[in-house]
């Protein structure tokens, strides 16, 4: 395929999600084109999403009330991840009431709202959420899930503020990001401890796991496409393309190797039940998308450096 036949694979009608990203996001359609309107309305009519709220209850939650974090990653922090992902926000009236229970909950346990705001960037919640990231960073850059420390697992940190308008930073948290983004690239965003396998795997759902597709993503959506340290990363996402221009899934998460897959082994009740949207070893139109946005905004340097 060329690069044009891929892209009208992803504008197919059978994922308006894909499709409306693709448009605005690789394509740089207007939202506010008649077109790109009504297919932000067709979301959440059919597709990934139409799925995702068939199964919501009528109070906003998935699986159980009394927990949205679990059972992990069918509750509702998983599935709302995942519509945010798909171009759908609190327009929607049904992500509306979700959202507000979900950020409700949530900063009621000391303000960790993660970086899905759904459409809520001038939320005051929001805002305490992004402050509570700044402030809560390992002072060399980076965070851990275990409140010391960092690893590459921290991603997520950075992806919050990659998707949260540069006009509300404050200096904290510029100086947050350049920090956490150092610590990425010093690393080359793969070299930290022993080669882990799974980490040179695509997957979706992300969940809070880490991969070079990922890294990626939050490195040159935070502007840093020009840097050289990424570029072993980059040759490899280049090296995983189809010779039809696709790029495959490789594995559903969780998708573990060493002390957390013995762990799992031994206690098989705790083990995350996964949540799918295409199959393991095809072509994938999540992980398309998300490897052409990278490439665009690398491309785009070279492109601005020669032109």
């Amino acid at each position: 395929m060329s690069d044009r036949t891929v892209v009208r694979w992803l504008l197919g009608d059978d994922q308006p999600g894909i499709c409306y990203r693709t448009l605005t996001e690789l394509e740089g359609r207007s939202p506010q084109e008649g077109e790109l309107r009504e297919l932000r309305r067709a979301i959440p009519r059919r597709g990934w999403v139409a799925e995702i709220l068939s199964t919501r209850r009528r109070g906003g939650w998935w699986c159980s009330r009394e927990s949205l974090y679990r059972p992990k990653y069918l509750a509702t922090n998983w599935q709302m991840l995942v519509l945010s992902d798909l171009g759908v926000d609190r327009t929607v009236p049904a992500v509306r009431v979700s959202a507000e229970l979900w950020m409700r909950v949530f900063a009621a346990r000391g303000g960790g709202l993660g970086g899905n705001s759904l459409g809520h960037a001038d939320d005051r919640r929001v805002a305490r959420t992004m402050e509570w990231l700044a402030e809560s960073a390992d002072p060399k850059g980076g965070w851990s899930c275990f409140g010391k420390g960092r690893n590459l697992d921290s991603w997520e940190g950075l992806s919050a503020f990659a998707v949260y308008p540069r006009s509300r930073w404050t200096p904290r948290m510029r100086r947050c990001v350049e920090l956490g983004a150092e610590f990425f690239l010093e690393r080359q965003l793969s070299q930290q401890g022993a080669r882990y396998a799974p980490w040179f795997r695509t997957h979706y759902p992300i969940h809070y796991y880490y991969d070079l597709l990922v890294g990626l993503e939050t490195l040159t959506s935070l502007g840093y496409s020009d840097d050289r340290r990424l570029r072993p990363a980059a040759e490899w996402l280049r090296g995983r393309r189809r010779s039809d221009g696709r790029w495959n899934l490789d594995a559903i998460h969780p998708d573990v190797e060493g002390a957390v897959a013995r762990w799992f082994a031994a206690h098989p009740g705790q083990r995350p039940s996964p949540l799918a949207f295409e199959k393991a070893g095809r072509a994938s139109k999540m992980i398309t998308l998300r490897a052409l946005l990278v490439q665009s905004r690398l491309d785009g340097v070279v492109t601005a450096a020669t032109g």
